[in-house]
């Protein structure tokens, strides 16, 4: 398939001359794996094992999802049917999506990092049919899994199975290799994503077929006029979310391109330069973390020969010093695009157009239309902060919240998607972040509510109530500080303070523990019994401004 953009002197014209296409029957399986199939050489995946270097065909990746999407069939699973997916970067991962598209099931990525109580939650929200994991976390789904009442079968990718657990492998191995992509449309429900539930409990967001097309636009702007000769993409965002599954690993294999991945415990800044370098990888989604996190091994970029001609960042500011240096740093065209779960790569700054405002979060990308509204959904003139929203239709917008039509409709006002971010226009189009409408929490690139993160403290026996707010830092954007009510008869202490850190961390994800914790005997309360985090993070911000010189 020919770039959905093309080529052209000025951001204007592209935008303007830009119109969606959709066919009337679609499945991403198709755009993705199948067309690309027929050329038996051409690779999909490198898997660096540091040992050994697999390279995956798109024909071999076509014979793994047509296995797994027999096996599924016959389960049982019909069309529309869950199927969880708690992996990181692993070629499995990224076959099994193709396996539930091409059977008309939904796929959910969830992150390994999440411990029983997350993926326990996002099980039963999805009613899962199936969950395919590892070893290393295999016994979060054996501990829950009593307590799915939809979940049919766990697959194991790396073990002998066994205590109702199949080795995947092996019984992909009795599968057939031939599998008929089911005809499906562009609403047809994909995958669902997780909110980092910012306004309550993380909600699923449903995506359809349609969303692949609907973020192709602002993936080949982003990465300067996608697909060019000898393009390959990485990036260290996990495949779990929704900017390494649909920003890096699906726009490549929709233009038949090669992804680069391999095993990384944390961000390692030398061995990403040197896998950057040994695999001639040529362009990057980086977020402003990692981006700082590689700063101290800047000096070894020509070293280990890398040559990458774009990086996109996002998820957080990037800063016009960080823009500078960084492009300068790798030779490489540098944009920064902005999105959320419900409607991503929407707004994006286009410098190979000559076309940005550092900073910014940009102008609306081909196809997307962006706007600053009030709470019912009017427009607001250009200088006045509000509602950034996105007009319906959209291909790249969400179907719904799942099994949630109160959330959805609260999402919407008339045509307009509310983002949940404040932020203004100026008079030449670009668009500039002013707060946050609700309470999320953004460190090291995540986007991370407070509910799942209060639950979790709560459930220390030594505490009443918490609440978490995000507190400036220098690295991660922001870091967590839990303000801790404890019950009767316990006191504050630095050792309870590390154990509510560590029951945090088991339970949800490395990086949703606080990292500082507060006792405090009261908590801010509405008269409805509602925690008002606003007044705490304007504390914080009181505190920290007390402390500057």
């Amino acid at each position: 398939m020919t770039p959905m953009l093309q080529q052209a002197a000025s951001y204007e014209e592209v935008y303007r001359t830009f119109r969606w296409k959709l066919p009337e029957r679609y499945n991403i399986a198709w755009d993705v794996c199948d067309r690309h199939a027929r050329n038996a050489s051409a690779i999909a995946l490198i898997h660096d094992q540091g040992q050994a270097i697999r390279k995956y065909t798109f024909r071999e990746i076509q014979v793994l999802a047509n296995q797994l999407a027999n096996t599924l069939v016959g389960l049982g699973l019909c069309r529309g049917d869950r199927v969880l997916i708690q992996l990181g970067q692993h070629p499995v991962t990224a076959f099994t999506h193709v396996a539930c598209w091409k059977a008309g099931l939904v796929s959910v990525p969830t992150s390994v990092l999440f411990g029983a109580d997350g993926l326990e939650y996002r099980m039963t929200n999805s009613g899962a049919r199936v969950l395919i994991t590892d070893q290393a976390n295999l016994q979060k789904a054996l501990e829950v899994k009593l307590r799915v009442p939809t979940l049919m079968q766990i697959f194991v990718i790396d073990g002998p199975g066994g205590d109702g657990v199949l080795p995947l492998f092996e019984v992909l191995g009795r599968a057939s290799s031939e599998f008929t992509t089911l005809s499906l449309t562009p609403d047809t429900p994909a995958f669902i994503n997780y909110t980092s539930g910012t306004t309550g409990l993380p909600k699923g967001t449903l995506q359809g077929h349609r969303s692949m097309l609907g973020h192709m636009p602002g993936a080949e702007l982003l990465y300067d006029f996608f697909p060019k000769d000898g393009d390959l993409l990485w990036s260290p965002a996990d495949w779990a979310w929704l900017a390494g599954l649909m920003d890096v690993l699906m726009p490549a294999w929709f233009h038949g391109k090669p992804v680069l991945t391999f095993p990384m415990v944390g961000f390692d800044p030398e061995k990403s330069l040197t896998m950057m370098g040994r695999h001639s990888v040529r362009n990057a989604l980086l977020t402003p973390t990692v981006l700082k996190l590689l700063r101290p091994v800047k000096h070894r970029v020509a070293t280990h020969k890398v040559q990458l001609r774009s990086i996109a960042s996002g998820g957080e500011a990037v800063g016009k010093e960080l823009i500078e240096e960084m492009s300068a740093v790798f030779g490489a065209t540098f944009t920064e695009g902005f999105g959320q779960t419900e409607c991503n790569l929407t707004l994006g700054n286009c410098p190979g157009l000559n076309h940005f405002r550092a900073g910014s979060l940009g102008v609306p990308l081909p196809g997307h239309v962006a706007g600053i509204v009030d709470d019912d959904g009017q427009p607001l003139p250009d200088g006045t902060a509000g509602n950034l929203a996105f007009k319906r239709p959209d291909p790249v917008m969400m179907l719904a919240y799942w099994n949630n039509p109160a959330a959805t409709e609260k999402k919407y006002a008339g045509d307009w998607l509310l983002s949940g971010d404040l932020a203004s226009r100026d008079e030449d189009g670009f668009f500039w972040f002013v707060g946050r409408a609700d309470d999320v929490i953004t460190s090291a690139g995540y986007r991370i509510g407070p509910v799942e993160i209060e639950d979790a403290i709560r459930r220390h026996p030594a505490v009443s109530i918490a609440a978490a707010i995000g507190i400036p830092d220098p690295e991660r954007t922001e870091i967590i500080r839990a303000y801790v009510v404890l019950a009767n008869g316990h006191e504050a202490s630095e050792q309870l303070a590390d154990e509510i850190r560590h029951s945090v961390r088991d339970r949800l994800a490395r990086h949703e523990y606080p990292r500082e914790i507060r006792f405090v005997p009261a908590l801010p309360m509405t008269t409805t019994g509602k925690l008002m985090r606003r007044q705490l993070r304007q504390q914080a911000r009181d505190e920290i401004s007390q402390m500057r010189p």
